[in-house]
């Protein structure tokens, strides 16, 4: 989880220790298209996976994100 943390802060550009397996991804404050962008790419190049948008859509947490690629790898 503590690489994934540091991956999602990369792409993310927020500091790692500002963000909390709890926290909604979404609600952070560098959010915006291109952190979408940024995270889809990440995900991809990292985890060798694209998240359908449908059930991309449906995670909410740094925890939900992070067991949903664990799951599909």
């Amino acid at each position: 989880m503590e690489h994934f943390i540091q991956l999602l802060s990369d792409a993310l550009e927020k500091d790692s220790e500002k963000i909390d397996k709890k926290d909604e991804f979404r609600n952070y404050e560098e959010w915006d298209s291109l952190a979408v962008l940024s995270l889809i790419a990440m995900i991809k190049q990292n985890y060798n996976i694209t998240i359908p948008r449908k059930d991309f859509d449906e995670l909410n947490t740094v925890s939900e994100l992070y067991e949903y690629i664990q799951a599909h790898r």
